[in-house]
């Protein structure tokens, strides 16, 4: 049995908690400029529309009396920590997938705690009393029902799908909320005709390869009552990442290496704290027009240096032929392993990447960091005033 947490609007819920003037008051956690996304939106403010990714100008037109609160990355982490603590108490088997959600694998421990949906009932009342939180539960054999299973009850429910009821909730589930199919997918699945789980049976694997790719066999094992994707206890992270929304949209080349050293910085830090090396860098740009892309390099040995990453990533943006403004950029690092593992190297590959000595240089203003905050120490480049043009 598969347990699938997820924390109700977790960051919005954490303020209104510390703030009882906020209490069923519609709320939204991000930046005060207009600028902004939102974080995380409550339930008050879902009324009106309001989503978290949504920028914030578009939610303050949506519900002109909406609240908006500063995030406060620092305060929601300490809870997170809180949390997940919390569910190691009832099974050493837990997966955090971020922040507000983790999948635990309850498998035996019905001996201890007794059935599934009592399980769920003593982690939520657990959470209730020691955060004054609320979370909702979903439960499944199979992992990604676990997921759906916990969204039907949202707010502060549970819902758990036994075996033998397995196949008959895939039949008639919507196939709109499986993860995955989004509004491309969705626009093929009208033109087949599809619009349950079930009715994936009705199709050949020919045709699901040839619409849908690799995600089309996937799509055929989840009708079919097959998920073999297992949880994984302090499963590795498959990427680090950092991004921003500008105060307003340029192409200045300047401004825009500064943010990209400033994402380095924060990427490098998590990929050092983590004792992680990455052999792939990724840039997101989104521009003026609400359009995005992503760039990728895989390097033939992997790196932790911020100043290695903030190099790969000025590459990957001079590369790129950009004919507009941008309003959001980011830094991502995948392809992870461990310091001392066995690398190839490229015989060819300049000095600067096989041994980046700034990488000592970025370990001790960790150290520094850690002992007095993170803004004692930044690049000089850093320092404000950042006027983009």
């Amino acid at each position: 049995m598969i347990l699938h947490i997820d924390m109700d609007a977790f960051f919005a819920s954490i303020e209104q908690r510390d703030d009882p003037r906020l209490a069923g008051k519609p709320i939204a956690v991000g930046g005060h400029s207009r600028r902004s996304v939102v974080s995380t939106a409550s339930y008050e403010a879902r009324r009106f529309g309001v989503r978290s990714a949504m920028p914030m100008f578009m939610a303050l037109e949506r519900c002109p009396h909406l609240i908006v609160v500063q995030s406060d990355k620092g305060k929601y982490a300490a809870e997170s920590r809180r949390i997940m603590e919390i569910f190691n108490h009832f099974t050493p088997v837990v997966e955090p997938v971020s922040i507000d959600e983790a999948y635990l694998d309850v498998t035996g421990c019905e001996r201890i705690f007794g059935p599934p949906h009592e399980i769920a009932m003593v982690i939520k009342e657990r959470i209730k009393k020691e955060t004054r939180l609320t979370c909702s539960i979903g439960g499944s054999h199979l992992r990604f029902l676990a997921k759906i299973a916990s969204d039907v009850n949202k707010p502060d429910g549970i819902f758990i799908i036994e075996e033998e009821q397995a196949a008959g909730f895939i039949e008639t589930l919507e196939i709109r909320k499986i993860p995955g199919v989004g509004k491309r997918a969705m626009e093929q699945m009208e033109m087949l005709g599809i619009h349950t789980l079930g009715e994936i049976n009705r199709l050949s694997p020919a045709i699901l390869k040839q619409k849908f790719g690799k995600f089309g066999a996937q799509l055929r094992n989840y009708a079919r009552g097959i998920d073999p994707s297992t949880v994984g206890a302090d499963g590795p992270r498959k990427s680090i990442s950092s991004e921003s929304t500008l105060e307003h949209d340029t192409s200045d080349m300047d401004f825009i290496k500064k943010q990209l050293l400033a994402h380095a910085q924060r990427v490098g830090r998590d990929l050092r704290r983590k004792e992680l090396l990455a052999a792939n860098v990724t840039i997101k740009l989104k521009f003026a027009d609400f359009t995005q892309i992503t760039r990728q390099n895989k390097l033939s040995a992997p790196i932790c240096s911020s100043s290695a990453i903030y190099r790969e990533a000025v590459r990957l943006v001079e590369k790129t032929q950009i004919t507009k403004k941008i309003r959001l950029l980011g830094v991502g690092v995948s392809s992870f392993s461990e310091p001392g593992a066995p690398v190839q190297l490229d015989i060819f590959e300049s000095t600067e990447q096989q041994e980046d000595k700034w990488e000592d240089v970025d370990r001790a203003v960790d150290k520094i960091a850690r002992r007095f905050g993170n803004g004692i120490i930044k690049k000089a480049t850093l320092t404000p005033p950042d006027k983009p043009s």
